[in-house]
Order: structure tokens, then C-alpha cells, then sequence
């Protein structure tokens, strides 16, 4: 699987989003894609308990661990690369966690509007 080029919704070379735990589709701890990335795994949100509530509540477990996968589970406060189209779900919801826009890949453009992720810009995002 070929990774599409690593940039982020800013323009910017797009930056590591959790190494710890390590997230991202390639599990390299970016939110890179590519073709074969279904869910699009392009936002990096930062993990709040309402939203994995939500997560868990519509169908989506992510803080359960899961030794056999070797996942050990999310937390508040944790880093992760979340679906695009299951971030605006959150937003229309109104539970959508906070944003790092610089480690978010500009393919989450192709399903959530660039305004609807400056909302939750993270404080180091706010002045981008």
C-alpha cells in the first residue's frame, strides 16, 4: 500500500499525531492514507471521555483494551486518528472531541468541512 502524500488541512507538511499509543492507518503515529484506508482514518482528535462514550455508544469501542489486537485502549487526553466521517457524526451530535489540525491529513477535507474542524482546534491550532 502506497501512503497518498503526507500533507495537512493547513497545507503544511502533516505532523505526528500519537506515537503513544500509536495510531494512524499505517500505525506509523500519523493520520496518513491511502486508497486501501476505507474509513479514512484522517482526523487526529484529541480523546475526551464524552466522546469515547459516544464512541463506544454508537458502536465503536475505543477504550476497551484488546490484548488479542494489541490495543490497550484509549483514555482522555490520548492522541488518535479517527474515522472522517465518524468525527462529523460527533459534530452533528455535538460530542466531537478536539482537533490537532496540523496532524490532521487534508483528505479529511474530501468529508468535513474545513470550518467544522477549526471549530475544535486545539489551542495550538487556534492561531492558524
Amino acid at each position: 500500500m502506497e501512503k497518498d502524500p503526507s500533507f495537512n488541512v493547513l497545507g503544511g507538511p502533516l505532523a505526528t499525531c500519537s506515537t503513544a499509543p500509536v495510531t494512524g492507518f499505517f500505525r506509523n503515529g500519523a493520520c496518513d492514507t491511502c486508497a486501501a484506508d476505507n474509513g479514512s482514518h484522517t482526523v487526529c482528535a484529541e480523546m475526551t471521555a464524552e466522546f469515547l462514550a459516544y464512541s463506544k455508544y454508537v458502536g465503536n469501542d475505543l477504550s476497551t483494551p484488546r490484548p488479542e489486537f494489541g490495543f490497550a485502549g484509549l483514555n482522555p487526553g490520548d492522541g488518535w486518528c479517527l474515522c472522517a466521517s465518524r468525527f462529523l457524526q460527533a459534530h452533528d451530535e455535538g460530542c466531537a472531541p478536539r482537533v490537532n489540525l496540523a496532524a490532521t491529513h487534508v483528505r479529511a477535507l474530501e468529508i468535513v468541512p474545513i470550518d467544522v474542524l477549526r471549530l475544535y482546534a486545539t489551542d495550538d491550532d487556534s492561531a492558524l
